[in-house]
């Protein structure tokens, strides 16, 4: 188990964990019952009642992941989450590059930051928000689910915290190897979503729809579509293309 610290209420886990990482050992899970400053990709903040769902950051200390290779780490997170909540139901998917969908539906978002140092990983920090009890969302988020929403039941949040530390350590102990990267990418593609070989509706930021299907990711995080027009192949890096779904614009 990782060495777990649980708080009432801060501003961000992953702030605390940035401000203070030379002081914490590698591995320390930092949750909280309350975030007011909780932050998701892109700026967005997050939204997370009070005491209702998992608000937590890990530490994790020149992981063994080659500075190209970084993406492995948001793919172990990715797939820790997708473990857990598959103990409890179905259909949980990692929407490109690391949001966990239930259906068509967020369930779970990840922050992964990096500090390089010296050509490698000096440390990252792993920051998830997962909706579990919450039945209300009130910020305007598009389409957020929780697995209360999925299951019609309630789960106790410190056992939620410690299952997903458990899970989150195991996946992302790197030995170094070619073969556990492999193994982990190729995972996380089948997990991922609309990884279908059907055609689905993109989107760049300037608004530019088109169809496409995912032909694959590539382990330094970079996605390629094929686009239905004229079945060429483009490659995109984060923030440069997203999903439409349900008519609602880069999600």
């Amino acid at each position: 188990m990782p060495n777990v610290i649980i708080l009432q209420e801060i501003g961000s886990t992953n702030d605390l964990i940035k401000h203070t990482a030379s002081t914490m050992e590698s591995g320390t899970l930092v949750a909280a019952f309350k975030q007011s400053a909780g932050r998701g990709q892109k700026g967005n903040s997050w939204e997370a009642a009070p005491g209702k769902n998992v608000t937590c950051s890990l530490l994790l200390k020149k992981p063994n992941v080659d500075i190209k290779r970084q993406f492995a780490i948001s793919e172990a997170v990715s797939l820790a989450i997708v473990d857990v909540l598959e103990r409890y139901a179905t259909g949980f998917k990692i929407k490109w590059p690391n949001d966990i969908y239930h259906n068509d539906r967020k369930i779970a978002g990840i922050l992964i930051e990096n500090s390089l140092g010296d050509g490698c990983i000096d440390y990252t920090i792993a920051g998830v928000g997962l909706n579990v009890n919450q039945q209300l969302f009130t910020s305007g988020a598009p389409n957020p689910v929780s697995l209360t929403h999925i299951t019609g039941k309630f789960y106790d949040i410190k056992s939620m915290i410690d299952e997903l530390g458990e899970a989150m350590e195991q996946y992302c102990d790197f030995d170094g190897s070619t073969q556990q990267l492999e193994a982990l990418h190729k995972r996380y593609l089948s997990k991922l979503y609309r990884n279908d070989h059907k055609p689905h509706t993109f989107i760049t930021p300037d608004g530019e729809a088109f169809e496409a299907t995912i032909e694959t990711v590539d382990p330094d995080g970079t996605i390629k579509l094929r686009h239905m027009s004229d079945q060429s192949v483009h490659s995109y890096l984060f923030k440069e293309v997203g999903h439409v779904i349900n008519k609602k614009k880069f999600i």
